[in-house]
Formats: structure tokens, sequence, C-alpha cells
């Protein structure tokens, strides 16, 4: 058996009179990669936090036979990164952090981080990192040799883990395999508690009327008539009395079985909640933003060049870029209205930020999203609820809820608002797992125009119908996901490493044929041959 790096034993953990964390057992064995999973607030880093031993917890212990490395971002000091790893993760050595982007930050913190050590923690490690970034990152801490991961990246977490712990109702569930074989067996669970909910259904149903025709049988039980005599009435009397006796005693068994049959929930599922997108009046042309030949920069730094876009109506478009390369800049460009971008007359942007400006924090959730909303407050409640902002949470004040919340009442009032075109800047960013499919599929449902930033490929892969890539200064355009447009890349490369080699093999023929020396048509082949080394040449 693997040895044990860490155990906790009968923690509990309150944040005030709340009791966040209760659970009785957790070891870590050595070679464990495990994901951390739960919605916003269930307590995923104060776990964290307990096992490293930042935090000591209300009640338990925890034993750690081996130091941790904990990754958070933007934590580690200057002189903790290493300019090797700077490099690698393209910060070209550099220790200075004060021009860094969101994603080069974190990229910082990754090469502070301590990967040599036997036990490594991460909080959200591949929050605003680029694809390139994302796979640096997959690949160091795939070399960790014992991992705990907090992290919305389903795809981070396919990649991996071997096994995952879902953080619920403050108790810890453990699950074998990958978030797949998670989400598969949550989904199996789902399944059992409603054969489960439909048979104690039956059988409470079935019980209850027994209970019902015997209380009836009872009170049917004949009385004697009045002409018997008084000998022949006590023996009906006493047969009639028996047989209510029975009957009560059998209606009370039932009752007892009743009482005591363990109640089973209705498993819940979401609703789908349709908004009324003709509330919003939209533009039926084409292409509801365009741009042409944009040329903006920073200074000196040049970021767009003569760069041209359309956005289609109803797409569904993922902006794409290593980080730094513009990608919000092309989304505040597009807000302003700089020269050179055109917005046809009857298109109304809504414009997802990470500042969260857009909620009034003394108000109401409801408040909030009424605020601005043309839908009306059914559907906006509904739209809460498909967010997991449900029944008296509605009326909290703004200022009350988590980072997690407000994203997603920034969303609910984002897509019951006016706007018909909806810009979203990484828009799953501190938001739990359930969140983030629900906000996909609102997204995909969603009948308006999106663009969006996301470096969660799962999320962007189901979303996009279609991406808009930025490379050397411009902006390129094609259908589809990232991953369909990476397969065609890698397509296209095999066919020209074909072709390259079938420009080889007839170059290396006419070489040979020139080389002869009864060598025929020589004028001829060596135009073959100048064709072919300038075909070779401009490969």
């Amino acid at each position: 058996m693997s040895k044990i790096l860490l155990s906790a034993n009968h923690v509990v953990q309150y944040f005030g009179e709340r009791k966040i964390l209760e659970f009785e057992k957790l070891n870590i064995y050595e070679g464990d990669h495990i994901g951390i999973v739960g919605e916003n607030g269930a307590g995923k880093t104060t776990l964290l936090n307990i096992l490293s031993g930042e935090l000591i917890p209300d009640e338990g212990v925890v034993i750690r036979e081996v130091p941790v490395s904990y990754f958070r971002q933007f934590q580690e000091r200057a002189e903790q990164a290493d300019p090797q790893k700077c490099r690698k993760l393209g910060l070209s050595g550099k220790l200075s952090r004060e021009h860094f982007s969101g994603g080069e930050m974190t990229r910082f913190s990754l090469a502070a981080m301590n990967s040599d050590s036997l036990l490594t923690f991460a909080d959200e490690p591949t929050a605003n990192l680029d694809t390139d970034g994302v796979e640096l990152c997959c690949q160091m801490l795939k070399q960790c040799s014992t991992l705990l991961i907090i992290s919305h990246d389903r795809a981070v977490l396919n990649r991996l883990c071997s096994r995952i712990i879902e953080v619920k109702n403050g108790q810890l569930h453990f699950y074998t395999g990958n978030f797949a074989a998670y989400r598969e067996q949550k989904e199996q669970e789902f399944r059992r508690q409603e054969f489960e909910y439909r048979q104690y259904r039956s059988e409470k149903s079935r019980l209850e009327n027994a209970a019902r025709q015997q209380s009836r049988a009872s009170q049917n039980v004949r009385k004697a008539p009045g002409r018997m005599g008084n000998s022949e009435a006590r023996l009906h009397r006493r047969a009639a009395g028996e047989k209510m006796e029975k009957l009560d005693s059998a209606r009370k068994a039932i009752l007892s079985r009743l009482e005591q049959m363990e109640v089973k929930e209705k498993p819940q599922k979401t609703a789908t909640v349709r908004i009324d997108f003709s509330l919003t009046a939209p533009p039926a042309n084409r292409e509801i933003v365009t741009g042409s030949h944009i040329t903006f920069g920073y200074g000196d730094h040049l970021i767009f060049e003569h760069a041209s876009f359309s956005l289609p109506r109803g797409s569904k478009t993922a902006l794409v870029g290593p980080n730094g390369a513009g990608k919000t800049t092309l989304m505040d460009l597009i807000w302003s209205g700089t020269p050179g971008i055109r917005l046809v007359p009857r298109a109304k942007i809504g414009y997802f930020r990470q500042d969260l400006k857009i909620l009034d924090l003394n108000k109401t959730v409801l408040e909030n999203v009424m605020e601005t909303s043309v839908q009306s407050e059914n559907t906006m409640r509904g739209i809460l609820a498909g967010l997991l902002i449900r029944r008296e949470d509605v009326f909290k004040k703004a200022g009350v809820l988590s980072g997690g919340e407000r994203v997603k009442l920034a969303f609910a009032k984002l897509f019951g608002s006016p706007a018909n075109l909806l810009l979203l800047d990484e828009p799953t960013n501190f938001l739990d797992m359930s969140a983030i499919e629900a906000l996909q599929n609102m997204i995909k449902d969603y009948e308006g125009t999106i663009l969006f930033v996301s470096h969660d490929r799962a999320f962007s892969d189901g979303c996009a119908t279609r991406i808009l890539r930025i490379e050397d200064r411009k902006l390129l355009s094609s259908d589809g996901n990232l991953t369909h447009w990476e397969k065609r890349q890698t397509e296209s490369k095999s066919e020209k490493d074909m072709d390259q080699v079938l420009l080889d093999l007839r170059l290396a023929e006419v070489i040979s044929r020139l080389s002869a020396p009864d060598c025929r048509n020589k004028e001829e082949l060596e135009k073959e041959f100048e064709r072919l080394v300038a075909q070779k040449n401009a490969r």
C-alpha cells in the first residue's frame, strides 16, 4: 500500500455560526492526483488551507508527514521565481511584474512554485492562462509527485486527476477516476435517487390506500339488528369487536410501517428557462459588428495593425490568442465604438467585466436584475435559479454575496437586459462547476450574438460556433471551436508533409536522370529541376 503523506481526522470548521466543513477522515496517499470540486462557498479553499496548516480547524487534527508546497495566485515573492522557469513560461526571465497581464501574473506564480515537493496543493493554477500557458501548467503539475488541485477547468481535471473529492453541504464525497468519471458516477447517483424516489412514492401511496381501506372497513362493521335477542346480540357485538380490533390492528401496523419508511427526497434538476429574445428588439442584419483596418496600440507597443473582423448575427465567437495579445483590448474597442468598428443601429451591447460595476451592492439580487430587465419577474427568477441563486437568496443584498455569487448575478442581469450583443471577458472565473455548466447552456440557448474570452477549454469548445484568432496583430476567423481548428491545422500539416515528401522524391528523380550519361531531354529536365527547386524554396 502507498505511504500516507497526510491524514485529517474529525475535522470541523465554522465561519461565524455557519458550519462550513465537517468530515471524519481524509487520507492523502503518495502518488495521489486529486481534484477538489464543489459550488462557490462550499469550502474548497478552506479545506486546502486546513490541510496545509494555514488554518487551524475548530475541531480535529491534521498530520502532515512531509512539507506542503502551496500554489496560490499572485502571492509569491519575486526572489522566489526561477529565471529558467520564467523563460519556459514565456516571461523572458523578467522578474518585474509591473506590466504583467493577469495571465502573465499566473505564469509568474507558476515560476515561483516548488515543483520538487512531495506534496503540492494548487488553487486555480490555470486561471487567466492562454492555451499555451495551460499546456505548460499541466506539464508542470503532472510531474508533481502528489497533487491536490482546485480547478473549474474540466479539461484540466480530466487530464491531471485520478480521484475527485466533492465538497458539498460541509461533507467530503469521494469518487474514483477523473472529472468525466466523476460526472458519470454523479449521473448514476441521480438515476438511482430517481428510482428510489419513485419506489418510495409508490410504496407510500400503496400503504396510505391500504390504511384508508382498513379504516373504512372498520367503520362499516355492522351493528347488531334491533330485533336480535340479547344472547345473539352479545355474540354479534363480540364478533364485530374482534373484527374491528383486527382491522384497527392492521391499520396501525400499516401506519407504523409508514412512519418507519425512510423518506426519499425528489432529486432536483434545474428547470430550463427560455427568455423572450424579441423583447430586446434584435437587429435583423447579417453582420452585427464589423471592424475594418483597425490599428491600435499603447505607446510604441502596437496591438493591432490594419486588422479586420466581423461578428455574424447569432454567432457565439471565442476570441483566442496568447496572454497580452489584445483580447480584452478588442472588447474595449468594440464597447467604446473606436473608429473603424461599426455596430448596426439596433445592436445593444451588454459587457461583462471582472470589475462587476453593473451591480448595485446596496440593492437586493431581485432589485438588481429587475432594474434593467425587459423580461418578467418570473423569467428573471428562473434565470437566477438556473445560475443556482434560489428562493430567499433573491432577497439578499448584493453586497453580502460571495465573489462567485456576484458573477452569477451579473450574468443574470445581462441575460435579462435589453442587450442583444454580449461581450464576456473571462466569464468562468470565480464560478463553480455547476454554474459554469449552467452558463454554458444559457449561452448555447441565447438567440443573440456573443463574443467571449475564456481559457476554460471545455467551456469554450462547448459554446463556440466560430473562433476569432489574434495572430501577428491581425484578426483571423474560422468556423467551429478551437479544438476543431487545431484538428484542421494538424491535418493540413500532415498533407503538407506528404506533399514535401513527394516533391523531394520528384526532385531526386530529376537529378538522377540529369546525371545519367545518356540523358535525353536535358534542357526540359533542367527547367523541371529549376521549377522544383523554386517550389521547394517557397515552402
